[in-house]
């Protein structure tokens, strides 16, 4: 029977692999995927019989695909706010991990996916998936996300990812060096997991304390842009720019489920 857990967590010798679990939308971040995953995450870095996470997404299609578009359609500027605090919150829960984190990114990262995988320690992925920042093409600034990439790549790069909101593929993102390991499709956990294990049997206290470093170095940064990401995201939302894009999508989708084989009804 499949389950309607949000986020799915299974312990193997000391590691715990956080599989966010919503494959029939890819992935996508709702209210019980961030609430499940931020009290997952915050549990297993106090839990002793734990020494490392992997990160990673059911299913063989996404890692995480961004933001849940349904919940996303909901938001006005009377409510969007609060919505990206409750954003931020999960984002902090992946940075104040003390213990090695390494994403398995098994499939599709973009949008707020491809940014909780930025923030993890190492990522491994596969030559094929996709990832990016997405969010110019859905009516959105790209604010957190082109922080975060700025961390990683140079400026002319991150502009044109950023402005254009196009995809890249896992190869291309291992040259870049946002990806640290490229392996088959049907290793990429078992990799993770093994980059997990040998951070996990460094030193701990020089492992946490040069994890917390690079968090101090970066949160003042990390909190500007959450901070510029509801300013600007307040700014796009008073167009209707976003809730335009996001309704057309969804009526297409809808109007394909509702088709006997799936496809548009001309």
């Amino acid at each position: 029977m499949q389950s309607t857990e949000s986020v799915l967590v299974e312990v193997h010798d000391r590691l715990a692999v956080v599989r966010m679990n919503r494959p029939g939308v890819m992935n996508a971040v709702d209210a019980s995927l961030r609430s499940a995953l931020k009290g997952h995450l915050y549990a297993l870095d106090a839990d002793a019989s734990v020494d490392a996470i992997v990160l990673t997404g059911a299913g063989d299609r996404a890692f995480c695909g961004g933001q849940d578009l349904d919940e996303s359609a909901t938001i006005d500027t009377h409510t969007l706010a609060d919505w990206l605090n409750r954003q931020h919150a999960m984002y902090q829960a992946v940075r104040d991990v003390n213990k090695p984190i390494v994403a398995a990114i098994n499939g599709t990262a973009v949008g707020a996916g491809f940014q909780m995988a930025l923030m993890c320690d190492l990522r491994v992925a596969h030559p094929a998936l996709r990832m990016g920042q997405p969010e110019v093409k859905a009516g959105l600034a790209s604010i957190v996300g082109s922080y975060l990439m700025s961390l990683q790549i140079g400026h002319s790069l991150n502009q044109q990812l950023s402005l254009t909101g196009e995809l890249i593929t896992g190869e291309r993102a291992w040259q870049l060096g946002l990806i640290n390991d490229l392996v088959a499709v049907d290793q990429v956990v078992l990799r993770a997991m093994e980059r997990a294990r040998a951070l996990a049997a460094l030193p701990g206290a020089a492992l946490r304390t040069t994890k917390q470093r690079f968090r101090e170095r970066t949160q003042a940064g990390f909190e500007e842009a959450c901070g510029a990401g509801i300013r600007y995201q307040l700014e796009c939302y008073s167009t209707g720019e976003p809730q335009r894009v996001m309704h057309e999508f969804l009526a297409r989708r809808n109007a394909k489920a509702a088709t006997p084989d799936g496809k548009p009804d001309h």
